[in-house]
């Protein structure tokens, strides 16, 4: 039984209780605080202030995707231009609510304030796709539905792309190329894969179907991408004699099936744009003679108006535009980037500069035999890998990434051409690139590379070189310590810049190669609409032989670097 003293006691205790929450109730819902002087300013400020700060609030918008740092930006001003209006408000001076007709002021501001909001809130609501793409105006690409000759088909065909090695190991996931592991903890456990420098076309294609701006309406696109695979093509045909004819069938086909197609006639093709995944001189024959290298996709009237990416454009031409080289890196999360980033930080550098390539006898004015002599009598302070016989190691991404991860400069000569993807991979690796021409990469990835070269490489100059003016080793001894560390660290800044993620997935915050390639078409798009507006046939209105300068400089005055871009040297490619 129950002692008459504890009943006794709970029920004074539940007395109390409910006294208490009756004098509550009387002072949170029926006395009228409004009638005490300045505290009805205070507490509305106090609760303005801390709905703003609320994740869910109607006033402050927290971008859902987080890949534009741009966009965060806009959305973050845009909530505080809302929540400076909400306190202008409260600086007028307090009324005494106490009628309807007070009552609805207050509800008519916030009603017109959250239509100010409302262009806003549907963006975001866009971008968790419960709404639609307004975020994709200016974006939207239209892709051409091709006949498969001009791309799936070839890639069939891929034991027929390379006489001197099998290039169907390289179509397998979507363009990377075989699975690489990680050897020797050289990589990451994920993300690697030993791709061809040649397949870009099949990997940009993959990444294109995984754009989140595509349409199916070509009167909504700001672009129009043609998914041909150039490169591959003529890759089947640039050795072993064939003639003229056969190296340009494919290419002429592709003009006349896009001349035929409505897309086309909107804009004579100055809307779309083409990835060619070799070099640009092997689709600039100028002249119709079969020793001449390369068929002439390039210099054909309907691809002179079209916007062709290249691993390497010409310095003398306006419509070509380089993009980097495929890396053997093609992370499928931004985790896997900032992991490689934070390995390459972390990494010993004993050797202060490395080369890894081969000679080039047959080219007269190659400087790289004096580098590596240079390199040989430097001894441990640098490391050669030499690409020569059946075992050559520069084929073999373990072997490369390991010099380049221990070597803090990493010399890029020209070889066959202008550019090496070797310069990519050795900034993937964290390693800082020397240059011996402007023409490797300061006027060729405008889009991928800073303006201000000295950031993140080193320029020495061929001719210094080659007429043994300068000692390669003294050079790069003398650069103060704080400025290669700050050089190697915006070299590390680089490398989400100048690789394209797997097809398969996609970065959320950071931007890879293909986002930025797809930001500059946009771009560039844009700038031919506004000149077909002003009149204008092209969008240069000056001598295409001063295309390299005038998109580096703005300007095409007399430059220190115009004897390395001298016409005459163009027979060397």
């Amino acid at each position: 039984m129950d002692n008459p003293i504890s009943t006794r006691c709970r029920s004074h205790f539940w007395l109390v209780v409910f006294t208490l929450f009756v004098f509550w109730y009387i002072l949170l819902y029926v006395y009228d605080w409004s009638s005490v002087p300045g505290l009805t300013r205070n507490v509305d400020t106090k609760s303005h202030a801390n709905s703003s700060a609320l994740p869910n609030s109607n006033f402050v918008h927290v971008p859902s995707n987080p890949n534009s740092v741009t966009s965060t930006k806009q959305d973050s001003n845009a909530s505080r231009n809302v929540t400076d209006v909400i306190m202008e408000e409260e600086e007028k001076p307090t009324k005494n609510i106490s009628s309807q007709k007070d009552w609805i002021e207050p509800v008519d501001q916030i009603q017109a304030l959250e239509k100010e909001s409302e262009p806003l809130l549907r963006r975001n609501g866009a971008e968790n796709g419960n709404e639609p793409k307004e975020s994709c105006a200016g974006r939207y690409i239209y892709v051409h539905d091709l006949p498969t000759q001009f791309n799936d088909d070839l890639v069939k065909q891929c034991k027929s792309l390379s006489r001197w090695s099998d290039m169907c190991q390289y179509m397998i996931n979507m363009g990377l190329g075989p699975d690489l592991g990680n050897p020797q903890r050289v990589f990451l456990p994920t993300g690697w894969f030993s791709t061809n420098q040649f397949s870009l076309e099949l990997i940009f294609h993959n990444r294109m179907k995984q754009y989140e701006c595509l349409t199916n309406d070509s009167s909504k696109a700001s672009a129009v991408f043609v998914p041909y695979y150039a490169g591959l093509d003529i890759a089947r045909y640039l050795w072993g004699g064939f003639n003229m004819s056969t190296r340009d069938k494919t290419s002429l086909d592709m003009a006349r099936w896009l001349r035929e197609k409505p897309e086309w006639k909107a804009m004579r093709g100055r809307d779309h744009f083409l990835v060619a995944g070799r070099i640009t001189w092997d689709f600039r024959r100028v002249i119709d003679e079969e020793s001449v290298w390369g068929n002439k996709l390039m210099v054909l009237p309907e691809f002179k108006n079209v916007t062709m990416l290249t691993i390497e454009s010409s310095p003398w031409n306006s419509n070509d535009f380089a993009i980097p080289y495929p890396t053997y890196f093609h992370p499928s999360n931004d985790n896997e980037v900032i992991q490689w980033q934070n390995k390459v930080r972390r990494q010993r550098r004993r050797i202060l500069f490395s080369f890894a390539g081969a000679p080039r006898p047959n080219i007269e004015d190659s400087i790289r035999g004096e580098i590596m002599d240079q390199c040989i009598s430097a001894q441990r302070r640098c490391k050669l890998l030499e690409c020569k016989n059946d075992k050559n190691k520069c084929e073999k991404p373990l072997y490369v990434m390991k010099v380049f991860q221990s070597s803090i400069f990493c010399l890029q000569p020209s070889g066959d051409s202008f550019t090496r993807r070797s310069t990519f991979d050795s900034i993937l690796a964290g390693c800082i690139p020397v240059f011996f021409s402007p023409g490797s990469a300061y006027v060729q990835y405008l889009w991928h590379l800073p303006r201000d070269f000295n950031k993140y490489s080193v320029l020495i100059p061929e001719d210094d070189v080659k007429e043994k003016k300068v000692n390669i080793e003294k050079v790069l001894n003398q650069i103060p310590k704080s400025k290669v560390l700050a050089m190697r660290e915006e070299v590390i800044r680089l490398i989400p810049k100048v690789i394209y993620a797997d097809p398969r997935s996609k970065l959320e915050k950071l931007e890879d190669a293909f986002d930025i390639t797809v930001k500059g078409v946009l771009e560039r798009m844009e700038m031919l609409r506004r000149g077909i507006r002003e009149g204008k046939n092209s969008s240069f209105d000056i001598d295409e032989e001063y295309s390299w300068k005038y998109n580096l400089f703005g300007t095409v005055d007399k430059h220190d670097w115009d004897h390395f871009f001298l016409r005459t040297d163009r027979g060397r490619y």
